[in-house]
């Protein structure tokens, strides 16, 4: 056999065009993705909750609406109402400006400081961009504050040497900006990406389930009825998801050490993430055979972009967001955020991802009713009985 013979069978054909595709679709999704960093940056929706009743703050919120790169910003909104949005990941940034800052700052008494909340339990270009916005505000307000107090000094330049101290500490301490964290991480990469990762352990391993399962199904056919094969290929993924989530829970407490008390909430969710990307991903497998992990290969890649974990939805382009609605992949690790670093429900997302499931698998079973041929059942029991019996005949002839 000659390398040009082999080059033409289906194996090799299978993986030149694996090898192509994959590079192609790879690429192709994940650099027009992650362009939108820093570039949409602009997109993330913020507010400025100005409560001070002296001039001061309202040239703070001015001068910070002009100047901050960002097209939405919030400014009707209390200050209780906008911690709420920001908990659930709504807004990106919160400025409050409490009543007593220009009071506070004309004393000189305590330091003026204005409050930026920052929630952590969401993307991390989010909170790693929001941290630098917030140093460079506050950089530019510590100058400005100082320099307007050293005016104030500059008037009073015949002091006793004891004043002269104490106005200097005034200008160095007029102004500090106070930067409040919510629902933080712990420190180390693992923690940021574990929704992601346990996510994407039961999509991935349910992608492959399906192909495995789908195949085993088709191999069947003759042997049972397509109802009976169909409802063994489900008792088999939800087997599947079992025993696969108590393996990827125990490696989760081996390393990240998660509280015991998340255990079982954090095995049902694993468990439903599977059965969800088993019914999502089997769709193509039914529809089309092993053909359909050609589809499923672009559909996984593009939910690592659009899941939430590094880019929020407001910086995605519209593909990826489009793919965010309907991405169990999305809801999953959004409830993981919530669950293991959040102070919010992680149910509203657990519903959504349990919808597209439940969605999934309608379309499964209509497949497999209307697109699936009716094949005559094998009686095996009927056929052991017959063959005994001409065994049995042959013997006494």
């Amino acid at each position: 056999m000659k390398f040009t013979q082999f080059l033409k069978t289906k194996g090799a054909i299978a993986t030149i065009f694996m090898g192509v595709f994959y590079a192609v679709a790879m690429l192709g999704i994940f650099l027009p993705g992650y362009s939108s960093i820093p570039g949409n940056v602009d997109q993330l929706p913020i507010a400025i909750i100005n409560e001070d009743a002296g001039d001061y703050g309202a040239t703070i919120a001015d001068q910070l609406k002009e100047n901050l790169p960002f097209k939405e910003i919030e400014t009707e909104l209390t200050n209780k109402q906008a911690l709420n949005d920001l908990e659930h990941n709504d807004l990106a940034l919160v400025v409050h400006i409490p009543k007593n800052f220009s009071d506070d700052l004309q004393k000189g008494e305590v330091s003026s400081s204005i409050d930026f909340t920052i929630n952590e339990a969401g993307a991390t270009t989010v909170s790693s961009t929001m941290n630098s916005v917030v140093t460079q505000i506050n950089s530019q307000l510590s100058a400005q504050f100082s320099e307007q107090t050293a005016k104030g000094v500059i008037m009073n330049f015949n002091v006793p040497e004891d004043q002269a101290e104490q106005l200097a500490n005034k200008i160095e301490t007029a102004y500090v900006g106070n930067v409040i964290t919510i629902n933080e991480v712990p420190d180390g990469m693992h923690h940021n990406m574990l929704p992601m990762f346990l996510t994407m352990a039961g999509y991935t391993g349910a992608m492959i389930g399906a192909m495995q399962l789908v195949s085993a199904y088709r191999a069947s056919r003759g042997k049972a009825s397509k109802k009976r094969l169909f409802t063994y290929v489900q008792l088999t993924a939800i087997l599947v998801a079992v025993v696969s989530s108590l393996f990827a829970l125990g490696i989760t407490y081996l390393i990240n050490k998660p509280s015991g008390d998340l255990f079982l909430e954090l095995f049902g969710h694993q468990v439903l993430n599977y059965i969800v990307c088993f019914n999502f991903t089997a769709v193509f497998v039914f529809l089309v055979g092993e053909a359909g992990m050609v589809l499923n290969l672009p559909i996984l890649l593009i939910q690592t972009l659009a899941n939430g974990v590094t880019v929020t939805r407001d910086m995605m382009y519209l593909p990826y967001e489009w793919m965010s609605h309907i991405s169990p992949m999305y809801y999953s690790v959004q409830a993981y955020f919530a669950s293991l670093y959040g102070s919010i429900s992680p149910a509203p997302f657990i519903w959504l991802m349990a919808a597209i499931g439940a969605a999934a698998l309608l379309l499964n079973i209509l497949i497999v009713a209307f697109v699936h041929k009716t094949e005559p059942v094998e009686n095996t029991e009927d056929t052991l009985e017959t063959e005994g019996l001409k065994n049995t005949t042959e013997v006494t002839a």
